[in-house]
């Protein structure tokens, strides 16, 4: 007979996948933006995390100590999420998950990702050419 999983081992297990965790956390960032939940952004944070190897797997590649990892992602206090967005929302902005790194490190940028910016231009129809992007 086959045993049974929760939603969290489930969901654990779709987000080992990079690509997965991209999309998950844009979901969360969209829902954040629509009903204003920072905990929601914590909480799948950590989901993430967790899934991708865990507290001690992801502070080996950072300065961030484990405590101070783990502690930020169980503060109940506000998020630091909820101010950077009441002042991007404020600019007319928001955030967005994409991936910055190489496939094969975590903390490896890739080439086309140093220094481009991620905008594009619009021009007037009649210019021939409905948009282009920056260093294209």
């Amino acid at each position: 007979m086959r045993e049974m999983r929760t939603w969290r081992e489930c969901l654990i297990e779709d987000l080992a996948d990079r690509q997965e965790a991209i999309h998950y956390l844009q979901a969360i960032l969209d829902d954040y933006y629509s009903l204003g939940h920072a905990g929601i952004v914590r909480d799948a944070l950590t989901t993430v995390v967790d899934a991708q190897g865990g507290i001690s797997t992801l502070t080996q590649d950072t300065d961030m100590s484990p405590k101070t990892l783990a502690d930020a992602l169980s503060n109940g206090d506000i998020p630091l999420i909820d101010a950077i967005g009441t002042v991007l929302n404020a600019l007319g902005y928001q955030l967005l998950i994409q991936p910055l790194m190489d496939e094969n490190s975590n903390l490896t940028p890739t080439k086309d990702t140093i220094g481009t910016p991620n905008t594009t231009l619009h021009l007037p129809e009649d210019s021939g050419t409905q948009s282009h992007t920056p260093n294209g």
